[in-house]
């Protein structure tokens, strides 16, 4: 197995949440590929937040791609040059308040690593406490919720979490523990 060669690049769009650029590719075998399109984005980091007492921290927001509104992980993106890590807490505490505790990293996702250039970093926080009051960016609208992790293995069940770079290690978190939700 050999990688390609990119011969050729151009850029389609740059905008501020949208980059998409054309590539042109020389296979292994030497066949070329003119129209090869990659959209890149900054890596993005999601945290599954546990309390001190145990509980899981979610956020509620819209999301205009599917037009409805998603419980979710706290999750955001890693700003140039920061640290994945660092990234995850500033996240965690602009979006819930919530902050402190032991931090480590589950796993490393790409949403789709044929046409997307960046990696999802997902770290488990334990611990944590609420230390502050939401910081929301102009565009955010979210609503913060605490719930038992009973309450959110029914939400994985029932298919109400939608995105699958938050259900991924959401489903690994509760399999570590020998508490699959479904039996």
């Amino acid at each position: 197995m050999e990688k390609w060669t990119t011969t050729d690049s151009r850029y389609i769009i740059k905008r501020p949440w949208l980059t998409a650029r054309c590539d042109t590719m020389r296979m292994p075998d030497g066949q070329i590929k003119d129209e090869f399109y990659v959209l890149e984005y900054p890596d993005w980091v999601n945290i599954i937040a546990i309390t001190t007492d145990g509980k899981m921290v979610l956020v509620e927001q819209y999301r205009h791609g599917l037009d409805d509104i998603f419980m979710e992980l706290c999750a955001g993106c890693v700003e140039p040059g920061e640290d994945p890590l660092a990234a995850a807490k500033r996240e965690l505490a602009e979006e819930t308040g919530f902050g402190g505790g032991e931090w480590e990293l589950s796993m490393v996702l790409s949403a789709n690593p044929t046409s997307m250039n960046n990696l999802n970093y997902c770290y488990i926080a334990t611990g944590v406490e609420l230390i502050g009051e939401q910081h929301l960016d102009p565009t955010e609208d979210i609503n913060v919720h605490v719930l038992e992790p009973d309450e959110v293995k029914r939400l994985l069940v029932n298919d109400r979490i939608k995105q699958s770079l938050m259900a991924a290690p959401l489903w690994k978190y509760f399999a570590q523990r020998g508490e699959c939700p479904i039996k």
